[in-house]
């Protein structure tokens, strides 16, 4: 049997105390301590709330903001006093401090609430200023592909399908790509933030408060635009908490992918990048190594994130209605993919704010004339032969041409019409890498206009966020 823990605030039921392994298995303080900032903006508030339905006296309630302000104040200078502490959560902290400030007087702030509620409204709380932190940076390296993308506007380089040559692209409307991605990923945030701003104060443990608070009145001093519908959805909702974590989960597969890119473009086969020093590593045995750690590390970090939303579905599976102890499992998780996600990003902004393109070398490889196949396939179209023909005259050409060992352009105009007669003098401007590119020029295209125009418009839809964040 091992020794008794310290003395717990609701112990008045219980004839002996804590067995100290258990109490040190159930305790959350460890993590929940990074909600003590929500916790003691949640206190004042309730504290005003109180005071309006007369538990408190308005000098009663200056006391207790006071003594809030200077155990904040603490907090944050303190260090060592947090982490000494064997509160059992960031709620038992905050009303240890406070009634050790001022006696019985604190121990009146706990008057008509449950730490259910205040769990859930603190982890909401955080939920939206998490959300805001990761949609800025998030800004940051949408912000450094808008950069790349108009330093690098009219490179070319080879568009591939299934990892093959297909067609040519500029590399302004590969990179634009990547930001819509995560552009997606910014709405989603909002989103987030937005199923997470509904105050559950005054659900109580399940079935409400049983004093007269005004909820819409402590909803908005907390900043929420609006109070959650019922008392026991309240305090066992974690649908926020999980549309969070599958929007850093989506964040952290489009980094991971942005990274496979990198990693490939960085290798002497493509060559297409030059790695920054500042984000590489070298070899300690080979000299010659640079290695792109950076996109590595985002690409083996994305599975964290994941097992974070895996950890918090299974948690919430099969609970019944209700709060339940399960859900201290929840923050822990979640804060985890916030920090991981977020150092991701700000990484990924640096590095690829950082990257240098070989122009040269995208190019030469933009310039293989198999990445303009359709284009001829769309010549024999435009003098009318069917595109499905048109198709299987094509892939004729490319074979014989491997057979020759000759590429398409070299090919003469008699040996190209024994194939069709629909081919003509005018082919050999069809084949050029600008035509191949200027073509696209549609809406979303790859068309240097048509990436200009989209480069303005994305440009446009990340100052218009920040302006909102």
């Amino acid at each position: 049997m091992t020794a008794p823990g310290p003395q717990k605030m609701w112990g008045g039921r219980f004839e002996r105390g804590p067995d100290a392994l258990f109490y040190e298995f159930e305790r959350s303080w460890s993590f929940d301590r990074r909600l003590l900032p929500q916790e003691l903006a949640l206190d004042r508030a309730w504290a005003r709330a109180i005071t309006t339905a007369e538990i408190l006296t308005t000098k009663e309630c200056a006391a207790i903001i006071e003594a809030l302000d200077q155990i904040e104040k603490r907090a944050q200078t303190d260090l060592a006093w947090l982490d000494s502490s064997p509160a059992e959560d960031v709620h038992h902290f905050a009303e240890t401090a406070l009634i050790e400030k001022l006696g019985p007087l604190g121990a009146k702030l706990h008057t008509g609430r449950s730490r259910n509620e205040m769990v859930a409204t603190e982890f909401r709380m955080y939920v939206k200023q998490a959300a805001g932190e990761i949609i800025s940076t998030v800004g940051l390296l949408e912000a450094a592909f808008a950069e790349q993308a108009e330093k690098n506007l009219g490179v070319p380089m080879p568009g591939t399908t299934h990892m093959q040559h297909a067609q040519p692209l500029l590399l302004s409307h590969w990179l634009l790509a990547h930001g819509e991605a995560f552009d997606r990923d910014a709405e989603r945030f909002l989103a987030a933030a937005k199923s997470a701003d509904a105050c559950p104060l005054g659900s109580g443990a399940l079935a409400g408060c049983a004093f007269p608070l005004d909820r819409n009145a402590l909803a908005q001093d907390l900043g929420f635009p609006r109070i959650t519908a019922n008392s026991l959805d309240a305090v066992s909702d974690r649908d926020f908490a999980l549309e969070y974590l599958f929007a850093l989960s989506a964040l952290a597969m489009h980094l991971s992918r942005l990274a496979e890119d990198f990693v490939l473009f960085a290798t002497p086969e493509f060559a297409f990048i030059e790695l920054p020093d500042e984000f590489s590593t070298g070899s300690s045995l080979m000299p010659q190594k640079k290695n792109p750690d950076a996109w590595e590390l985002i690409r083996g970090k994305t599975g964290r994130i994941y097992g974070a939303l895996i950890t918090v579905l299974t948690t919430c599976k099969g609970l019944p209605s209700s709060y339940q102890r399960d859900l201290q499992e929840d923050k822990e998780a979640l804060f985890t993919a916030h920090d991981q996600a977020l150092a991701m990003t700000r990484i990924a902004a640096a590095t690829l704010g950082a990257t240098r393109f070989r122009e040269d070398k995208l190019r030469e490889s933009a310039s293989d004339p198999a990445l303009v196949a359709t284009e001829i396939a769309d010549y024999l179209v435009n003098h009318g032969v069917p595109f499905r023909e048109a198709h299987e005259i094509v892939g004729k050409v490319l074979r014989a041409a491997e057979q020759e060992e000759k590429t398409v352009r070299d090919m003469p105009l008699a040996r190209l019409k024994t194939f069709s007669p629909a081919f003509g003098d005018d082919l050999g401007t069809m084949l050029t890498l600008d035509s191949a590119l200027a073509r696209r020029n549609i809406p979303g295209g790859t068309a240097p206009t048509a990436v200009r125009a989209a480069l303005d418009e994305f440009k446009a839809r990340l100052s218009s966020r920040a302006k909102i964040s």
